[in-house]
């Protein structure tokens, strides 16, 4: 609208975000939710503004002018005004004053509204589409994944079972066996990788973890791609590095005035930004390097679960990797075995397997990833040795009896993507509606 010349006779029909009456003037601003801020309405006669509430919709018809004030560049000189729905100035929660986090969570249902959650709301929805540039530009597939599953793609059970209410056996009655909402679409991937050698996804997922830190959902968005003929790690690592460095890119590009809006009093979120789009390449370290750098550090750092080699690293391990001693994004490559999935490719050593983690500033481990084990006979002793009900994975072994190639894949959670390049502490103001223990609204 605002690309228009001056002189346009112009109709916007939006929402008021605040209302100011004079004596021989009025003043509205209103917002459609495409842009970080709204316009404003100039109205001459203040007569024009009588019933404008904050929260009412409105439909305004008028003219572009140019603005004398330094917040906008162009504002509407109103002809007339159409309020469309009422809005209690009373009632209405989202006053012009600034809301915590915390409260707007409270209204799931007006937060959308808000500057802030609006400003995660596009982000989200240009992160999605440079996803899809990325992927396509890379000559990926997309496929759609199945929300349920007969599988728990990483063993760990944390899944939510399907059922069927008002039936004898209602986890088994419906489908003939126990099924449950996905927690990854990995293994469904790699069937597909096995046709078209480059695949993605992104797919809603879910897993029943009794968690209430602010890192984790029981339903989320996560963004899955497999790769065959992949047989080096330094080539899915490549893969995953310029997906992350071209869609923060397509953010600067195309929603910076939204990425300001969180970095303007954070410098070190507006440092991580530049440094995750320039061209040096991230830090690369294996996961015994990084064993030994928070060794090292731990008489300083005085980190509450002390790093030894053969446990997994802890979130204040991550954060003091990415933040403190990087700043920026690391990948640790070459977990131990033992604290990996069964799906991963073991390295030559016997002890760790050829996976990586990216950590970053903020979410901490961003996405992870691993070349798959292609040898049937080995997976199908990882199947065993894992304890999967027999012959629930015949399926995923049989790929490496017909055709079987090295390939590798990675997952990355889009909201921790968002969490990223936003600063912000939860995961729950990420996602339009937050879905954890002992909350579903709406």
């Amino acid at each position: 609208m605002l690309d228009n010349a001056v002189g346009t006779d112009i109709k916007i029909s939006g929402w008021v975000r605040s209302v100011r009456v004079q004596k021989r003037i009025a003043f509205a601003e209103i917002s459609d939710g495409s842009t970080l801020k709204g316009v404003q309405v100039i109205m001459e006669d203040p007569l024009m503004a009588k019933g404008l509430t904050t929260g009412c919709s409105v439909e305004i018809a008028g003219t572009l002018s140019d603005s004398p004030g330094r917040e906008q560049s162009k504002e509407i000189q109103a002809n007339s005004v159409k309020i469309i729905g009422d809005a209690d100035a009373e009632t209405y929660p989202l006053q012009k004053k600034r809301h915590t986090l915390e409260f707007l969570r409270e209204i799931g249902h007006l937060r959308p509204r808000s500057q802030t959650i609006g400003a995660v709301t596009r982000l989200r929805d240009y992160a999605e589409v440079g996803l899809h540039k990325f992927f396509h530009d890379n000559d990926f597939v997309r496929i759609h994944t199945p929300a349920l599953t007969a599988n728990d793609c990483e063993g760990g059970g944390e899944t939510f079972n399907v059922v069927t209410l008002g039936t004898e056996h209602p986890e088994s009655d419906f489908f003939g066996k126990r099924v449950n909402l996905t927690v990854s679409g990995q293994l469904h991937l790699e069937v597909f990788a096995g046709a078209f050698k480059r695949v993605y996804a992104l797919n809603p997922a879910f897993r029943a973890e009794p968690s209430q830190t602010g890192r984790h959902l029981s339903e989320f968005w996560m963004l899955e791609a497999e790769c065959a003929f992949v047989d080096s790690l330094s080539t899915l690592v490549g893969v995953e590095e310029e997906m992350v460095r071209s869609t923060t890119r397509f953010l600067v590009e195309n929603a910076g005035a939204e990425l300001d809006f969180f970095a303007r009093d954070n410098e070190r979120l507006a440092q991580l930004v530049r440094r995750l789009t320039d061209q040096k390449p991230y830090a690369r370290i294996t996961y015994t390097e990084a064993i030994d750098i928070l060794q090292r550090a731990d008489p300083v750092a005085n980190f509450a679960f002390k790093p030894r080699w053969g446990q997994g690293l802890q979130s204040e391990h991550e954060r003091y990797l990415a933040t403190s001693h990087f700043e920026g994004p690391v990948f640790v490559t070459d977990y131990p075995a033992a604290i990996k999935p069964f799906y991963m490719l073991p390295n030559p050593d016997g002890r760790t397997v050829a996976c990586m983690d990216l950590l970053v500033p903020g979410p901490c481990e961003l996405l992870g990833g691993s070349l798959r084990e292609h040898d049937y006979g080995r997976l199908k002793s990882a199947i065993e040795a894992q304890g999967f009900e027999e012959g629930s994975l015949d399926w995923y072994l049989n790929l490496r009896k017909y055709g079987t190639t090295p390939h590798a894949g990675f997952g990355m959670g889009f909201e921790r993507f968002i969490q990223m390049v936003t600063g912000l502490d939860s995961v729950r103001d990420i996602i339009p509606f937050p879905r954890h223990t002992g909350r579903c609204q709406y």
